[in-house]
C-alpha cells in the first residue's frame, strides 16, 4: 500500500512486483545469452566473412552468418531493454523521493511538517543523549498574520511564510530542526551544550528582530512580528525521546501564549507556574460549565442613590459564583473565561432571569438594569431574548436599563445601533457604561439613542487626589448637560469623593460608601425594613377592575435597576 500511495503522489502507475521481476530476469537472460552466442560464433564467422568480402576467395557459412546477425540484434534488444529498466528504476526512485518529500515537508516553505517533526526531534534527542547536550525548543507564532491576510490576500500571506522560514533557517545553528506546524506557527529545536542560557537569549532576540523586519510585497510593506516560547531540558535517560519531544513542545507552546499575553513581539521562557495556571484554568472551565447547569451563579446587588437627596433609586446586580469547590468567585475571574468558552450568553440570561424575579418584588420606584457582554451583542436575536425574559418575569420594560461598554461601539457599530433601537422601542433604557475608557466619539453619542452615560470608577475613585480625574469628570458632566443625558458615577467610596462629585452637577451614584453588594435575601430584608417592597395587588372583582389593578407594563415608572455582569 505504501508503494502504491507513493506512486499516486508521484503521478506514476505501479506494476505488480512479481511481473516486473519476471520481465527483468527474462531481459537479463536474453542479453547474457546473446553475448555468449556472439563470443562463441563471432570468431568462426567474422574471419571468413571479412575475407570473403575483401578477397572473395572463402565463402562464408550462411547459417553462421545469420546466427551472428541474430546475435547482434539480440544484444541490441537486450541493451535497449536494460537502458529502459535503468531509466524506469531512476524515475521510480525519483517518484518515491518526491512522495516522501510531499509526505514529510511543507511544500510552501520547504520546512518539515507536523507529520515529520516528531521523528526529527526524537532523532535530535537521541543524538543529544550521546553527546551530553541539552535540547532547546522554540515555538513561534506570527502576530497579526490573519489581519495581513485579510488586508492583502493569501498570496501575501504565503510570501510572509516563505520569507519567515528563510530568515529562521539562516539564524538557526547547523543540525537544527525547523518545521511549520500549520497556519502561521513554526517550531525549531537544537542541541546545545548545557548552561548556554545567554546564547539562547541572544538567539531568541535575533529571531524576534528578523521576523519583525518589513517584507516588501508588490509596492507595499507587510509588517509582521513574532511571539516566541522557549523550553529547554537536559536529556534524561529515564524519559523516552518521544516523551521529551512532546513535553518540550507543550511547554514551549505555553510559553509562547504567555509571550502573546505579555504584549506580543517578544520571547518568553517556560516556567512551571504556566502549567499550573493552565491546569487551574481547565478546572475553572469545567466548574463554570457545571455551575451553569447547577445554578451556582447568583446575583448580588449594589445600591444606586440620588446624590442630591440620598434616596435609593435602584440596584446594580453583580454576578457572583458560589462554587462548592472554589468558594465565592468574583466576576473578574470567571467572566473573561466564560466569554472565551462561549457560554457567557446562557450564564448572563440565567442571572438576568433571576434578577428580574427578585426586582419584581421591589417597590416599583426602584429600578433594574443589565450590563451586557460585547459578545452577546453579536447575537441578532439578543433583543428578542431580553423581551422574552421580561414577559416570563412579568416585569415592566421601563424599569429595565441595559448597559453596554464603549468597546461594543468600536467592534460592531451597525449591529449595536440596530439592537439599541429595537430595545428602546420596547421601552427599555440604554446606558453607555465605562464612559471615558473606550472608543466612543461625540458623533456616536449623538447618533446612538443612549438614555444615560456612566462614568468609569477609575475616574471617580481618585477624585480629590488626581487633578486629571477632576478635569475629566467636569468635561463629562458638561457633555451630559449639553446632550441632556443623565449621568451615573460608580466607585463612590468616601465622603470626600461624594463632596467632590456634587460640585459638578446632579448624579446618580453607587459605591461602597452606601454599602457592599448584598444577596437577594439580604436586599429583600433591608427593603422590607424601609417599606420598599411591592404591595400585593388586591384581587380584582371583574375584568374591568382587573385591567385597572394590573396596568400595562408601558405605564410603569421610568426608573431602572441595573444588572451588571462584571
Amino acid at each position: 500500500m505504501a508503494q502504491t500511495e507513493a506512486d499516486k503522489l508521484a503521478g506514476t502507475t505501479a506494476s505488480p512486483p512479481l511481473a516486473r521481476a519476471e520481465r527483468d530476469i527474462v531481459a537479463l537472460g536474453i542479453l547474457v545469452a546473446a553475448i555468449l552466442l556472439f563470443v562463441g560464433t563471432g570468431s568462426s564467422v567474422l574471419g571468413p566473412l571479412v575475407r570473403n568480402l575483401a578477397y572473395g576467395d572463402t565463402p562464408a557459412d550462411s547459417a553462421l552468418g545469420n546466427a551472428l546477425i541474430l546475435n547482434i540484434a539480440l544484444i541490441i534488444f537486450g541493451w535497449r531493454r536494460h537502458a529502459e529498466l535503468t531509466r524506469e528504476v531512476r524515475e521510480r526512485r525519483n517518484a518515491e523521493e518526491n512522495a516522501r518529500l510531499l509526505a514529510e515537508t511543507d511544500p510552501l516553505t520547504g520546512c518539515l511538517n507536523r507529520r515529520s517533526v516528531d521523528p526529527a526531534i526524537e532523532s535530535l534527542v537521541a543524538a543529544a543523549a550521546a553527546s551530553g547536550d541539552e535540547i532547546v525548543l522554540a515555538m513561534i507564532d506570527l502576530d497579526g498574520f490573519k489581519r495581513s491576510n485579510d488586508l492583502h490576500g493569501h498570496q501575501a500571506g504565503d510570501a510572509v511564510l516563505v520569507e519567515t522560514a528563510r530568515r529562521l533557517r539562516a539564524l538557526l545553528p547547523d543540525g537544527s530542526v525547523l518545521a511549520r506546524l500549520g497556519g502561521d506557527e513554526f517550531v525549531c529545536a537544537a542541541a546545545l551544550p548545557p548552561g548556554h542560557v545567554a546564547t539562547i537569549d541572544g538567539l531568541a532576540a535575533q529571531l524576534n528582530e528578523a521576523i519583525a523586519l518589513p517584507i516588501g510585497w508588490h509596492g507595499t510593506t507587510l509588517d509582521i512580528t513574532g511571539s516566541i516560547g522557549i523550553a529547554r531540558s537536559a536529556v534524561d535517560v529515564d524519559n523516552s525521546p518521544r516523551a521529551l519531544s512532546h513535553a518540550l513542545q507543550h511547554r514551549a507552546d505555553l510559553a509562547m501564549y504567555q509571550a502573546k499575553k505579555n504584549g506580543r513581539n517578544r520571547y518568553c521562557w517556560f516556567d512551571p507556574s504556566m502549567e499550573r495556571e493552565i491546569q487551574f484554568r481547565a478546572e475553572l472551565e469545567r466548574g463554570i460549565r457545571d455551575g451553569i447547569a447547577n445554578g451556582e451563579f447568583v446575583p448580588f446587588y449594589e445600591k444606586q442613590v440620588d446624590l442630591e437627596t440620598g434616596a435609593l433609586t435602584g440596584f446594580e446586580m453583580l454576578a457572583r459564583w458560589q462554587s462548592p469547590r472554589f468558594g465565592l468567585v468574583s466576576p473578574e475571574t470567571f467572566i473573561p473565561i466564560a466569554e472565551d468558552m462561549g457560554v457567557i450568553a446562557p450564564l448572563s440570561e440565567a442571572l438576568i432571569r433571576q434578577a428580574l424575579a427578585d426586582a419584581r418584588g421591589w417597590d416599583p420606584r426602584l429600578t433594574l438594569s443589565v450590563n451586557i457582554s460585547p459578545l452577546q451583542l453579536r447575537d441578532p436575536w439578543f433583543a428578542q431574548k431580553i423581551l422574552k425574559l421580561l414577559v416570563e418575569a412579568n416585569f415592566p420594560p421601563s424599569r429595565l436599563e441595559i448597559e453596554i461598554t464603549e468597546t461594543c461601539l468600536h467592534e460592531n457599530i451597525g449591529v449595536v445601533r440596530s439592537l439599541i433601537t429595537s430595545l428602546r422601542n420596547q421601552g427599555i433604557a440604554i446606558s453607555l457604561d465605562d464612559f471615558g475608557t473606550g472608543y466612543s466619539s461625540l458623533a456616536q453619542l449623538r447618533s446612538l439613542p443612549f438614555d444615560r452615560i456612566k462614568i468609569d470608577r477609575s475616574f471617580v475613585s481618585t477624585l480629590g487626589r488626581n487633578k486629571d480625574s477632576s478635569t475629566i469628570i467636569e468635561a463629562i458632566s458638561s457633555l451630559g448637560r449639553g446632550m441632556d443625558l443623565p449621568i451615573t458615577a460608580e466607585g463612590i467610596e468616601s465622603d470626600t469623593v461624594l463632596e467632590e462629585l456634587r460640585k459638578y452637577g446632579s448624579f446618580k451614584g453607587q459605591g461602597y460608601l452606601y454599602g457592599e453588594p448584598a444577596s437577594s435575601d439580604e436586599v429583600k430584608a433591608a427593603l422590607a425594613a424601609e417599606g420598599l417592597l411591592a404591595m400585593p395587588a388586591p384581587a380584582p372583582r371583574d375584568e374591568a377592575s382587573a385591567a385597572v389593578a394590573d396596568p400595562a407594563p408601558a405605564l410603569a415608572p421610568a426608573n431602572a435597576t441595573r444588572v451588571a455582569l462584571r
